[in-house]
């Protein structure tokens, strides 16, 4: 980064995720695949399954309600929310969080969409916000649910997940670098026309696509400068599935010449991985939630420098680095994060084809949905063709670190 700039980046992460879980366990049991298959052939251990009064804006606003509890929202100038699982063609899902955590009027709400991709637009928007002026906050949102058609290749790899990114100067966690390196190629490897309400995927173009993004990502970013290979520390790779984190790492390697050891690979990537094995691709979310995992595991990463890899199906990569920040550990909120996943409860085979079947009525009329989720937000029901959110209790910010600390957000209305 330049020296007469003031450095940006992601001064605060965290993620939530839905109530309830499907293990690969229970799953191999119903359709007869082996459970290797699973768990080391696809590197996925359980899924996330929202309740029926769960989605991306409930994830979404319990992952901000943390964000600005710890912060308050005094600086906040812009709430970003990147998704491909958008509830409303026209409306951005941030003004529904934006109600319900009670924020300022006086805030820039967009939406993002470009596949897997979008919040990495959403965090380079933020950073250039921030460098324009130094004293405005940028909250970030990416959300999303992945749902593929029921015995089909992909229903394994579904999941779902929420992170909150806050963006400022002089960030606690991690100050983004430049150059990135960019690269866009059309392709039909996953695509959900507006007439589904699950997506379609052809995998072996989906994962050819994706290395073929990376090689071209990566070559951008070294042509204009970006660190070289050997002075990152690791990569969070966008995982669509874990192993595929592990592909792009060899592929990665082998482009640059350098030795593919899988075992080194498997060291190199354990700490990313953590979290997205239990809990599934989140499209936008999944590489803030390695990244996530990576802050949070035991290795000391201060002054480090980690890649990130972004990729979004149809296709828009980008390849970045950050620099990991002195004192991180002091902010981050891995005890949240162990929670998000451990409190969810699993759920049986039965049941869960029951709730992938399940979908809000059309017809225009008053339905109310039965409360399940334990979280503090929640879809209520739908009226008037409006979905109507509603908090049900307070959240746990964590301790504050900077800037003023509010009460947890009151009721807001949704819809």
């Amino acid at each position: 980064m330049a020296s007469d700039r003031v450095p940006v980046g992601i001064h605060d992460l965290t993620f939530r995720t839905t109530s309830l879980q499907l293990t690969h366990a229970e799953l191999a049991r119903h359709t007869g695949v082996p459970l290797a298959k699973y768990h080391q052939g696809i590197g996925q251990k359980a899924m996330s399954i929202p309740a029926p009064d769960e989605d991306v804006i409930t994830m979404a606003a319990h992952a901000a309600a943390a964000v600005v509890g710890r912060h308050g929202a005094d600086r906040i100038r812009t709430l970003v929310f990147a998704t491909e699982t958008s509830v409303d063609q026209a409306k951005a899902g941030g003004l529904y969080v934006h109600s319900l955590l009670g924020l300022p009027p006086h805030i820039r709400v967009v939406e993002l969409k470009q596949a897997c991709y979008g919040a990495t637009a959403a965090l380079q928007f933020a950073t250039a916000l921030v460098h324009r002026d130094p004293d405005q906050q940028v909250l970030v949102l990416a959300s999303d649910i992945a749902r593929y058609d029921l015995d089909s290749p992909g229903e394994p790899t579904q999941g779902a997940a929420a992170a909150a990114l806050l963006v400022t100067a002089r960030p606690a966690l991690l100050e983004i670098d430049t150059p990135s390196g960019v690269f866009t190629h059309e392709v039909m490897d996953f695509w959900r026309p507006n007439y589904r309400s699950t997506a379609l995927v052809d995998g072996r173009a989906s994962i050819d696509a994706y290395l073929n993004a990376l090689t071209g990502t990566f070559g951008d970013h070294q042509a204009r400068g970006g660190a070289p290979l050997h002075r990152i520390r690791t990569i969070c790779y966008h995982q669509p599935f874990t192993r595929m984190a592990h592909k792009a790492h060899h592929h990665l390697l082998q482009q640059a010449g350098l030795p593919t050891v899988p075992q080194d690979i498997a060291a190199a990537l354990a700490p990313t991985t953590t979290y997205n094995e239990v809990l599934g691709n989140s499209y936008t979310a999944s590489l803030y939630v390695a990244l996530a995992a990576l802050l949070d595991g035991p290795t000391p990463l201060d002054g480090e420098t980690v890649g990130l890899f972004s990729y979004g199906s149809g296709s828009v990569a980008e390849f970045l680095t950050a620099t990991v920040r002195p004192g991180y550990r002091d902010h981050v909120r891995t005890g949240a994060h162990r929670a998000a996943v451990t409190d969810r409860r699993p759920i049986s085979y039965a049941a869960y084809r029951d709730l992938h079947s399940g979908t809000l009525p059309t017809d225009g009329g008053s339905h109310a949905t039965a409360a399940a989720t334990p979280g503090p937000y929640r879809l209520a029901g739908v009226r008037d063709h409006r979905r109507i959110y509603e908090a049900t209790g307070p959240v746990d910010a964590g301790p504050a670190t900077t800037g003023r600390c509010v009460a947890a957000p009151g009721e807001g209305g949704g819809g």
